[in-house]
């Protein structure tokens, strides 16, 4: 059996999902001939620049032409007339991923984001190739571009993602609440007394984890300033540099700096709660530790979506207001069974076999399949 797992490079998390599940089935499944491809890179070097460079400009610098253009290429009469002129121009750019997609003829290509997806999907309308087509929703919400005919299996974080991806017409047959893939370092159950003595860290103290984003984005400094003579603060500040610097500076007893760090899972093991951004993968793995979320940033489009989805499971708060997130850490840490409270809601949607169920899709009615 022959499998492509396929992401594009715009935003983190669609590379992590399709990492986790590329592992997963290297790891488990021995009979499956594997390929792992960023779309991107087989497009022309201009296309390339600017799809991956767009989205990082426009949420930093043009917040309001992000949330119109999102709003409007999901709004099914604006959206009829956008997307197949998006459509043409991606297909005029990804002629080497198109041709790559025609020479291997896969059996079955699984993706993790709607660009990659709906180039298959109109192959496979063109009857050059014969691939089943698997698509993960990265997100807990359903923008209209994951939606390609030609799909065979849709993969979503949980029920309401379901009901959502089917008001936008794909019937429930081919939809599978698998929840989102993490990596196996969120799944495996970590010593805690081992890594507060690696990271130097007050086992005692109530602990909340700062997640900067993959843009460094957000008044971070500001809520650390209010917070830390209140509790122990991890700070991630990924590639923030002038907030890593200036956080460093200031030595405040108990803050613990981070710059990017590939051990996220450890640092989320040793918390109570987590504030960051809501993207999607963040969402999963934070969910995936039983870590509570409170959202200081949501990016207007999928990331408000996602908020608006944990809401219904009572996950998650979202305030802009730097005191506000003060005032719910605190109440947080005098009141631990509201915390308890939460984690029953979390243990009740997260998804702790999500690669095996993944994997089974991938592998269905193909004899000689081990996983």
């Amino acid at each position: 059996m022959k499998v492509l797992i396929t992401y594009a490079s715009a935003g983190a998390g669609h590379f992590k999902a399709a990492q986790a599940v590329y592992q997963h089935l290297k790891n488990n499944c021995p009979s499956i001939e594997l390929v792992f491809v960023d779309a991107l890179e087989k497009t022309n070097g201009v296309f390339k620049f600017f799809y991956k460079g767009s989205y990082s400009f426009l949420i930093q610098h043009a917040l309001f032409l992000w949330r119109l253009l999102f709003w409007l290429t999901d709004f099914k009469p604006a959206s009829s007339l956008i997307r197949p002129l998006g459509f043409i121009i991606n297909y005029c750019h990804s002629r080497s991923f198109i041709r790559f997609l025609i020479s291997e003829q896969f059996d079955c290509i699984f993706s993790t984001h709607f660009f990659p997806a709906e180039l298959v999907a109109h192959l496979k309308g063109e009857k050059k190739i014969n691939s089943r087509l698997v698509t993960l929703i990265t997100d807990f919400g359903v923008h209209g571009f994951w939606v390609s005919e030609g799909t065979d299996c849709y993969l979503v974080a949980t029920e309401a993602t379901k009901r959502r991806l089917m008001r936008k017409g794909v019937t429930a047959a081919m939809i599978l609440n698998s929840g989102i893939p993490v990596s196996q370092d969120f799944l495996k159950p970590l010593d805690t007394t081992l890594l507060h003595e690696k990271f130097h860290t007050d086992r005692e103290r109530f602990t909340v984890l700062i997640g900067a984003g993959s843009f460094g984005i957000g008044p971070i400094e500001t809520l650390v300033n209010l917070l830390h003579k209140e509790v122990q603060i991890l700070v991630v500040c990924a590639s923030n540099r002038r907030l890593y610097n200036s956080l460093k500076q200031k030595g405040y007893p108990g803050v613990h700096v981070f710059g990017f760090v590939d051990y996220m899972a450890e640092l989320m093991s040793i918390s109570h709660l987590i504030v960051t951004k809501a993207g999607g993968m963040t969402i999963a793995e934070s969910l995936s530790k039983g870590l509570v979320p409170i959202f200081m940033m949501a990016i207007p489009g999928q990331e408000r979506e996602n908020v608006g989805v944990l809401y219904l499971y009572g996950i998650g708060s979202y305030t802009r207001k730097i005191a506000r997130v003060k005032e719910m850490i605190l109440d947080f840490k005098e009141h631990p069974q509201k915390l308890d409270a939460i984690k029953a809601n979390i243990d009740r949607i997260k998804k702790p076999h999500a690669l095996e169920e993944i994997s089974r899709v991938i592998c269905q009615g193909r004899a000689g399949c081990a996983c």
